[in-house]
C-alpha cells in the first residue's frame, strides 16, 4: 500500500490540471479527462481508507493525518456529484484547489498509526514528484518561448514587408500564439503544484518555509510575470506581439532561475 498515496497525488494533481486548462480554454474534452481522473482517484482514496480501516480495525479518523485524507475524500465525494448532477465545473476546478493541497499536506502531519519507514518513503516520493513537477513546467514553458520567440521574428517579417517561403514556412501568427498560450496554460498550474509540494516537503524537513531562498524568490517571480501573462490573455482578451514579448521576459526570468539562482540556494543544487 506504500505506493497507493504517492500514485493518488499524482492522479489528482492531473485532474486539477485538467479542470485549469478547461476553466482557461472551455475544453470539454480534456474536462472530461479530468472527471474520469478525479473519478479513479476518489476509488484509489476509498480503497486506502477501507484499507486502513481493516488494518486499524476502526474508523481512520483520529489522527491529523486521517482527518485531513478524510476531508479531501470527502471533496472528491462533493466534487463528483456536483459534476455529475449540476455541471458546474468552475466549482469543482477551485473546490479541488483545496482539495489537492489538503491531501497533500496529509502526507506529513504526525500520525502515530504510520511506520517511521513509511514517513521517510513518502517524504522521498513527495520530493520526487516536486521535482518532476517543475521540470515538466520548464518544458512546457521552452515550448511557449518557442513559439513567442517565432512569432516576434514573424511580426516582424511582415512588418518590413520580407516576402518569401521562410516567412510561410513560420506558419500562423494566430496558431503559433495560441499554441504558446496552451503551454503557458499547461506549465503555470504544473509549476505552482510544483512549489506547493515544495513547500510542505521543506516544512517537514526542515520545520520552515524557505521563502527567502534565492530559488523561491526567482519560482514566485516567473510565476507572477506568467499570472501577469494569464491575466491579460484571459480576462482582459490581450493577443499579439506584446504578449509574446511578456512571454519572452517571462522565459528569460526562468533562464536566471534555472541556472543562476540554484547558486545561491542553500536547498536547491541543480534545478
Amino acid at each position: 500500500m506504500n505506493w497507493l498515496y504517492p500514485v493518488t497525488i499524482v492522479l489528482y494533481s492531473l485532474s486539477v490540471l485538467g479542470y485549469f486548462i478547461d476553466f482557461l480554454q472551455h475544453n470539454r474534452k480534456v474536462n472530461r479527462m479530468a472527471f474520469w481522473l478525479l473519478s479513479i482517484v476518489w476509488v484509489l482514496q476509498t480503497v486506502f481508507f477501507v484499507i486502513r480501516a481493516l488494518e486499524l480495525e476502526r474508523l481512520p479518523l483520529l489522527t491529523p493525518f486521517e482527518g485531513l485524507f478524510f476531508y479531501a475524500w470527502l471533496v472528491v465525494t462533493l466534487s463528483l456529484a456536483i459534476n455529475w448532477y449540476f455541471r458546474v465545473d468552475f466549482l469543482v476546478f477551485f473546490t479541488n484547489l483545496i482539495g489537492f493541497s489538503m491531501m497533500a499536506f496529509s502526507l506529513f502531519t504526525p500520525d502515530g498509526d504510520i511506520p517511521e519507514a513509511l514517513s521517510a518513503l513518502l517524504a522521498s516520493e513527495l520530493l520526487i514528484i516536486h521535482i518532476s513537477m517543475i521540470l515538466l513546467s520548464y518544458v512546457a514553458f521552452t515550448l511557449s518561448f518557442a513559439c513567442q520567440i517565432m512569432y516576434v521574428i514573424q511580426h516582424q517579417m511582415l512588418k518590413r514587408k520580407i516576402w518569401g517561403k521562410r516567412l510561410l514556412r513560420f506558419g500562423a501568427l494566430s496558431k503559433l500564439d495560441s499554441l504558446s498560450f496552451i503551454a503557458i496554460s499547461i506549465a503555470w498550474p504544473l509549476l505552482l503544484i510544483g512549489l506547493i509540494l515544495g513547500f510542505i516537503w521543506a516544512y517537514h524537513k526542515f520545520a520552515f518555509v524557505p521563502l527567502y531562498d534565492a530559488k523561491v524568490i526567482s519560482s514566485l517571480l516567473v510565476l507572477g510575470v506568467y499570472s501577469v501573462y494569464l491575466y491579460q490573455r484571459v480576462v482582459k482578451y490581450v493577443r499579439g506581439y506584446n504578449m509574446a514579448l511578456l512571454g519572452i521576459a517571462g522565459f528569460l526570468i526562468l533562464l536566471i532561475n534555472y541556472i543562476l539562482s540554484g547558486q545561491y540556494s542553500n536547498f536547491h543544487i541543480w534545478y
